[in-house]
C-alpha cells in the first residue's frame, strides 16, 4: 500500500512510540477494504509496538480504530482511507495513541480531560480538503485524551450513500451525538469553546494577564506574520492576536507566484509561518478576535485591544493586519443553503459534487481557476459573470474556453439561489442587456466574487476607513492614529496578493520600530516629570 519512501518516513516517526498500540479493523470485500488491510499491515510491520487485527465489528466497512493497548477506552476511528491531506492526521493519531506528547497548549489538554458528559463525534472529510486536517486532528486528540469522547472520522468518498443521506454538501462537516454540530474548519480551542461554558472566561483571564506588548499585531496572515518577524528581530516584545492563524492561506491551494518558491500550498505556507513565529519568540494568541480598539490617551501610552471572549490586551504600538474574507453574493437563498450546495472553497468541497451540475459565480482569476478545477470533477460548470466580459488572465481564459463541459454566461446578474428538501436545486439570473430572467438547474453554487475587509469592528472607532471599509494607510503603513499601523488585504493597499501582504507587513513593522525608538514610554515621561 505504502511506497517505500513513505514507509521510511513513517518508520522514523514510529520510533517515537512509548507504549504499544492496537489497530482493530472492520473490513468488507471492496477494493478500499483491501487497501485498508494493506495499509495496516504495512504500519504494523514497521514497529514491534504496533499490532493489527481484523476482527472489528463496526458497521462501516472499511474502518479501523487506533488505541493504546493499555487503555482500550480511549480510541479514535477512521472510516475509509486517511491518505492525501489526512496522512499526517493518521501519523499523529498513531503517535498520540502511543504516548508521544502532542505539541498542544497544556491548558487545552487539561480542558479536554476535564470535559464532563458523553460526546460522540462523527466528522466527514475529503482527501482533497486542506481545511479538514485541523478538525480531524483536534477530534483525534480529544478522543485519545478523554474516554467519554469518541470520534469517527469518515472519508466521504468511501461512504457516498451516507454522505447523501445526511445531506453533507461541504466539508469539514462535524456531527455531535447524531446532530449537526459545525460546518467548516475548527481548531481545538474553538471546539472547546463550544463545549465548555467556561472556556471563554478561562481564555480571557489568561490573555488579560499578559504584560503589555511593545508591538501587538492583530491578525495572523502573511502581513501580520511579516510584521511580527521584523519587530521581534529588532528586539521588541511582540505578540500576534489572531482569530484564524494563516487567514486566507487556509483557503488557498496552489501558490505559484511567490518569488523564490516555485510551488507551495496555502496550509503548508501557513505552517511554515507558524514555525517562524515560534522561532522568533513571538507570543502567538489564537482564537483572539478583536471587537474594540481604544487608542492611547497620550503619546507613548498604551493602546487597548478588547477581545470577543472578554480579554484585554495592551501595547505601545498596534499593527492591524486583519485581512479579508470571501465576499457574499447577498441574494435570497445564499445564506439558507450555505454548506447545503452553496460553497466558497472549490478545493475542499468540489469532490462532493462529482458528476453533478454546478455554477461558479465570478469571472476574475479566482472564479475562472475554480471553474477549471471543478470541470475535472463535476458533470457541468456554468460560469456566471456580472460584467460583459471575463476579467481573468488571458491564459486562464484560454484554458477555460478549451473545456467542453463549461458554459460561460456574461452580463448575467445572479438574483436568487433556489432549493428544496434542504439542498440547492438551481439559481436565477437576469440578462443585464435584455432584463430577461433565466433559471439554471444545478446542485451546487461556488461563489468567487472577490473580498471584503475584516474591519467591521473598527467602523465606529478612531481609525479612519475608506468607503469600502479598508483601513486608510500612508506609504509607510501608518494610520491616522499615532502608534497604530496597518498592513495587508484589509487596508487601502492596491494589490491583494500574498507577496504584497508580506511586503506591507514588513513595511508596517519597520514603521512601528521607527515610532517606538522615537517615542518615550508614557510612564518614563511621567517619572521624569
Amino acid at each position: 500500500m505504502l511506497e517505500q519512501a513513505m514507509k521510511d518516513q513513517l518508520s522514523t516517526y514510529l520510533a517515537n512510540l512509548r507504549e504499544p498500540i492496537e489497530l482493530v479493523a472492520t473490513l468488507g470485500d471492496c477494493e478500499t477494504s483491501q487497501k485498508t488491510r494493506a495499509l495496516l499491515d504495512d504500519i504494523a510491520a514497521l514497529h514491534d509496538m504496533v499490532t493489527a487485527r481484523f476482527d472489528g465489528t463496526e458497521g462501516r466497512k472499511p474502518s479501523f480504530i487506533i488505541r493504546r493497548a493499555s487503555d482500550a477506552e480511549k480510541w479514535v476511528r477512521f472510516a475509509g482511507l486517511p491518505m492525501g491531506h489526512e496522512f499526517t492526521s493518521l501519523v499523529l493519531a498513531l503517535l498520540w495513541a502511543g504516548g508521544h506528547p502532542p505539541k498542544v497548549d497544556a491548558d487545552l489538554i487539561e480542558q479536554v480531560r476535564g470535559l464532563e458528559g458523553d460526546f460522540e463525534f462523527e466528522m466527514f472529510f475529503s482527501l482533497s480538503c486542506h481545511n479538514c486536517p485541523d478538525v480531524v486532528q483536534a477530534l483525534t486528540l480529544m478522543a485519545l485524551e478523554n474516554p467519554r469522547i469518541n470520534a469517527t472520522l469518515i472519508e466521504g468518498g468511501a461512504f457516498k450513500e451516507e454522505v447523501e443521506e445526511r445531506g453533507v454538501l461541504a466539508v469539514p462537516a462535524t456531527f455531535l451525538n447524531g446532530e449537526s454540530f459545525y460546518n467548516g474548519k475548527m481548531e481545538l480551542a474553538e471546539i472547546l469553546s463550544l463545549l465548555d461554558d467556561g472556556a471563554d472566561a478561562k481564555a480571557a483571564e489568561k490573555l488579560s494577564a499578559e504584560e503589555p506588548f511593545e508591538v501587538l499585531v492583530v491578525g495572523g496572515g502573511p502581513a501580520g506574520v511579516a510584521t511580527g518577524i521584523y519587530t521581534a528581530r529588532k528586539g521588541f516584545r511582540t505578540g500576534i492576536a489572531t482569530d484564524r492563524f494563516g487567514g486566507q492561506l487556509n483557503d488557498t491551494l496552489g501558490i505559484e507566484n511567490l518569488p523564490g518558491t516555485v510551488y507551495t500550498e496555502g496550509p503548508k505556507l501557513a505552517g511554515e509561518l507558524e514555525r517562524q513565529v515560534a522561532e522568533n519568540d513571538i507570543e502567538l494568541m489564537k482564537n483572539a478576535r478583536g471587537v474594540a480598539l481604544k487608542p492611547a490617551t497620550q503619546e507613548g501610552g498604551l493602546h487597548t485591544l478588547e477581545l470577543a471572549n472578554g480579554g484585554i490586551l495592551k501595547a505601545r504600538s498596534l499593527v492591524l493586519a486583519t485581512g479579508a474574507r470571501w465576499r457574499n453574493l447577498g441574494v435570497p437563498g445564499e445564506a439558507e443553503f450555505r454548506n447545503k450546495g452553496v460553497a466558497y472553497c472549490p478545493h475542499c468541497d468540489g469532490p462532493l459534487f462529482k458528476g453533478k451540475r454546478i455554477a461558479v459565480i465570478g469571472g476574475g482569476n479566482s472564479g475562472v481557476e475554480a471553474a477549471i478545477d471543478l470541470a475535472k470533477i463535476v458533470g457541468h460548470v456554468t460560469l456566471i459573470e456580472f460584467d460583459d466580459k471575463l476579467r481573468a488572465d488571458a491564459v486562464l481564459q484560454a484554458k477555460l474556453h478549451s473545456l467542453s463541459n463549461v458554459e460561460i454566461l456574461t452580463s448575467a446578474q445572479t438574483t436568487e439561489i433556489t432549493g428544496s428538501d434542504g439542498k440547492v436545486n438551481g439559481l436565477v439570473y437576469k440578462n443585464r442587456k435584455t432584463d430577461e430572467e433565466h433559471r439554471v438547474e444545478l446542485e451546487g453554487v461556488f461563489v468567487q466574487i472577490g473580498l471584503v475587509p475584516n474591519t467591521e469592528w473598527l467602523a465606529d472607532g478612531p481609525v479612519e476607513l475608506s468607503k469600502y471599509g479598508e483601513i486608510i494607510v500612508d506609504a509607510k503603513g501608518a494610520t491616522n492614529v499615532p502608534g497604530i499601523f496597518a498592513a495587508g488585504d484589509g487596508t487601502t493597499a492596491p494589490y491583494k496578493q500574498i507577496v504584497a501582504a508580506m511586503g506591507d507587513g514588513a513595511n508596517a513593522g519597520l514603521t512601528a520600530f521607527d515610532y517606538l525608538i522615537r517615542t518615550e514610554p508614557a510612564e518614563n515621561i511621567a517619572q521624569a516629570a
